[in-house]
């Protein structure tokens, strides 16, 4: 998918890689889903990976979901992003356990 403009409807995937655990990410990300009105996901895949599935207008998906992760006191070694087209199955934004 190429990248959208602002007013879109998305889904982004996101999965960040680095010290996530214990941190409180995952609650960070549901919460700033919530508070955008974005609906999808986030989860912990592994020690070190959190994996998130977001769909929204474009401008509201990717500024509030965004990487700026030292508000979280967290230091990703990698972060990855990918631009889907939103197919819109989610009601809510949530904190998905287990993989």
């Amino acid at each position: 998918m190429t990248e959208p403009k602002p007013g879109d409807p998305v889904r982004i995937h996101i999965w960040v890689t680095g010290h996530v655990q214990g941190v409180g990410f995952r609650s960070f990300v549901q919460q700033s889903g919530v508070l955008s009105g974005l609906t999808g996901w986030v989860r912990n895949v592994g020690y070190d990976t959190l994996e998130t599935v977001a769909e929204g207008p474009r401008d509201k998906a990717f500024p509030k979901i965004n990487l700026n992760l030292s508000l979280r006191a967290i230091v990703p070694s990698e972060a990855r992003i990918v631009w889907e087209t939103a197919r819109g199955e989610f009601q809510n934004f949530g904190i998905k356990y287990g993989v």
